[in-house]
């Protein structure tokens, strides 16, 4: 065999070792319109808040279970999006939507998650709302950052962006909400346009 069959062969093995340890039919474009649905979220959030609470929220008001149940609705969508999307192009790829790469991504992504959501429920109940915003860029960061290892690798940098601005969102609490918007808005879909273009498209 020459040298050229030998570096084949090793390119062949580790394309099959990343596809045992990785899960890589993750859609970009369910990240665009996880992005979008954020986008209108907030921009109704926004309505609501400067028509009607005149631009501060009461944790016992109308407004304030309005813009909950619009989190809520964003992150519900955006949930059954992306699990359509990445079955859709899982199938496409012969590749199985529950195996243990997936499980390791999906436990993995989860207890930041789930361990971050229980913490701002908590400190909601106690009055004390103003850093939610950068609470919650900050530990959907940590969980792309855990999630990755499992996963297309440049999800990280997207969790180290979502970090940066829940920091800053906690340094400066005004910024919040716009920071917010950039994070799961704006950085959701610059990120889904580039894993499409780069996954999606070239794959097909």
């Amino acid at each position: 065999m020459s040298d050229t069959d030998y570096l084949k062969d090793i390119s062949e093995i580790k394309n099959l070792m990343n596809k045992s340890s990785r899960f890589i039919s993750l859609s970009g474009l369910s990240g665009i319109l996880a992005g979008i649905y954020a986008l209108i979220g907030a921009a109704t959030t926004y309505y609501l808040v400067t028509k009607y609470s005149y631009g501060t929220l009461i944790l016992d008001g109308w407004v304030f279970r309005s813009v909950f149940l619009i989190l809520i609705m964003v992150a519900v969508l955006s949930f059954i999006t992306g699990v359509y999307l990445t079955t859709k192009k899982a199938k496409q790829n012969g590749e199985s939507i529950w195996d243990s790469s997936s499980k390791r991504l999906i436990f993995n992504f989860l207890i930041p998650l789930i361990a971050g959501g229980l913490y701002i429920l908590i400190i909601l109940s106690q009055g004390r709302y103003g850093q939610t915003g950068g609470l919650m860029l900050i530990f959907y960061g940590l969980a792309l950052v855990s999630a990755s290892k499992y996963s297309i690798g440049t999800i990280k940098y997207l969790g180290f962006a979502e970090i940066i601005l829940g920091l800053i969102a906690t340094l400066y609490p005004g910024y919040g909400f716009w920071l917010w918007v950039i994070g799961f808005g704006i950085m959701h879909i610059v990120y889904g346009t580039y894993m499409h273009f780069k996954y999606d498209v070239k794959n097909k």
